[in-house]
Formats: structure tokens, C-alpha cells, sequence
């Protein structure tokens, strides 16, 4: 059996950014599914999403530009 340390926890859904912000909302009962907003779903039948909230990590959002190159983060 091999040890294993955890340094930290850490998640990204579409609930929020950080354990603070996911635990809140989640015990708030908020939903991370709405209207998808990253493309049109006018051709979907689905036409919602849990999508990654993007912006400010200080309200509890996603900002790839903190965790990802800037130079990769353009490819993706």
C-alpha cells in the first residue's frame, strides 16, 4: 500500500469555484444547470447546461488564466 497526502481541496464545477463557494450554494439549494451560454443551442434539443462559471476567483468563479498558461489557454 502506497501513502498519499492530501495538500488541499479543490473543485471546479459549475456550482462555483473553491469548496467555500460550492459548499454555499449547495447548501443554498442553487442548481448549476441553466440556459446554455457558451454557444447557441437553438439546434438542440437540450437546451441546458451545468456549465464552469467563468471570472473573478473572488466571487467564487472560474479564471483559467490563474491555473492555465496564457499561451496554452489560447489553444483550448
Amino acid at each position: 500500500m502506497k501513502r498519499v497526502v492530501v495538500t488541499g481541496l479543490g473543485l471546479v464545477t459549475p456550482l462555483g469555484c473553491g469548496v467555500e463557494h460550492n459548499w454555499s450554494n449547495l447548501t443554498s439549494g442553487l442548481s448549476g444547470g441553466v440556459k446554455i451560454s457558451k454557444f447557441d443551442p437553438e439546434n438542440f434539443k437540450c437546451k441546458v447546461a451545468c456549465q464552469v462559471p467563468l471570472g473573478s476567483s473572488s466571487d467564487g468563479k472560474f479564471n483559467p488564466e490563474e491555473w492555465i498558461e496564457k499561451k496554452r489557454n489560447k489553444k483550448n
